[in-house]
């Protein structure tokens, strides 16, 4: 089945500046994805490009079988929801809404009931005689996000519409975006630099890297199963360990990471012995042990604890080591100075080519 979306070998350049480089991302119709990476990825450049704010400087791009990379962007009907919501400051919340489809020739009568519907959709009914200033951040939010959705588009874009929320409100929000996406059935791009964010709400996460795709997974694949350094780095916290596979046998590889330390781990891949690799290791999936368990077992000496709230972080100090382990609060847990063993099982450690070289997705 051909890709709702396809970017074809897109480029954008800037002069000698190379933005995006030779995309090829593809995204089904109901899809929720997630461009994810840090300031100057390319991911925002990437969402204009579909909105048809900004044109590639070489390749095509797809929506539903056809070339849209000429097209106008008012000819493209996609919403597009902004970080600063860009809601009119003279408009009520209900004229705000309407606007996309008094700009479309909607008559007065339907677009008010289809401003209605959409308003009670997002529980803002109330609020329809009111004006942006009168709103918090989470209800201009929602009004913006209505606006996107009111003329019922064909694609839904966000460039970080959350990111002037607090925590609490912008948590709140990504559960509410999340239910809207699976009600509705939009084809949703979402574009974020925050990793929780992208693995909370979307299907798949594209992640990003120099205007290159590193990787293009499910929240669960690119979080356990991260197939580049940066991948394993950018998205949450780990433990990496350059080594030399030593031996493999049995889907499990041997690797020698330092001053004689050998650690195993399934096989996703394959690899030869002798070949250098990376080891990561989630400090959520070390288990501090006063006695050598099962598995991997590295002997280290607790060098701080940092209290997080609902769990410590602990750092550790191994055989020319350092580590870093999540410890749930009820776990005992050594004091500062004290010994003990850093365990993990095979399937908890996950191998990456060091040389491994971000490509294309689908």
């Amino acid at each position: 089945m051909a890709p709702f979306i396809h970017f074809d070998q897109v480029t954008k350049s800037y002069g000698t500046l190379k933005v995006v480089d030779r995309l090829d991302l593809q995204v089904a119709k109901g899809e929720f994805v997630s461009l994810l990476g840090p300031s100057g990825s390319g991911k925002t450049t990437i969402l204009m490009m579909l909105a048809g704010f900004e044109h590639p400087s070489h390749g095509a791009i797809w929506l539903d079988g056809t070339r849209i990379e000429n097209l106008p962007s008012h000819k493209r009907n996609m919403g597009v929801v902004f970080q600063n919501y860009a809601l009119f400051p003279h408009m009520t919340v209900a004229e705000n809404v309407a606007f996309p489809l008094v700009m479309r020739g909607v008559g007065k009568a339907e677009a008010g009931e289809r401003v209605t519907r959409a308003l009670d959709m997002v529980r803002l009914a109330h609020l329809k005689d009111r004006r942006p200033a009168q709103l918090s951040g989470g209800q201009q939010q929602r009004v913006a996000l209505t606006r996107a959705l009111v003329f019922e588009p064909t694609v839904v874009l966000m460039d970080e519409p959350l990111g002037a929320l607090d925590k609490q409100l912008r948590e709140h929000m990504q559960l509410e975006l999340r239910d809207l996406h699976r009600t509705l059935g939009l084809t949703v791009i979402f574009v974020t630099h925050d990793q929780s964010e992208a693995l909370t709400m979307s299907d798949r996460i594209a992640v990003f890297n120099h205007g290159r795709v590193e990787q293009l997974d499910t929240p669960e694949g690119i979080y356990d199963r991260p197939r580049t350094r940066f991948v394993a780095e950018f998205i949450g916290e780990t433990n990496l360990f350059e080594g030399v596979v030593q031996r493999v046998a049995d889907g499990i590889a041997e690797v020698a990471i330092a001053n004689g330390v050998v650690v195993r781990a399934a096989l996703l891949a394959p690899v030869e012995v002798g070949a250098p690799i990376l080891a990561s290791v989630r400090p959520e999936r070390l288990h501090l042990q006063g006695e050598a368990g099962t598995g991997n077992v590295i002997p280290v000496t607790v060098s701080d604890n940092v209290y997080q709230g609902d769990h410590l972080r602990t750092h550790l100090a191994g055989p020319g080591l350092e580590l870093v382990a999540k410890v749930q609060r009820r776990v005992p847990v050594g004091a500062v100075g004290s010994t003990a063993f850093a365990c993990f099982e095979p399937s908890e450690c996950t191998l990456i080519a060091p040389d491994k070289a971000p490509g294309s997705a689908s």
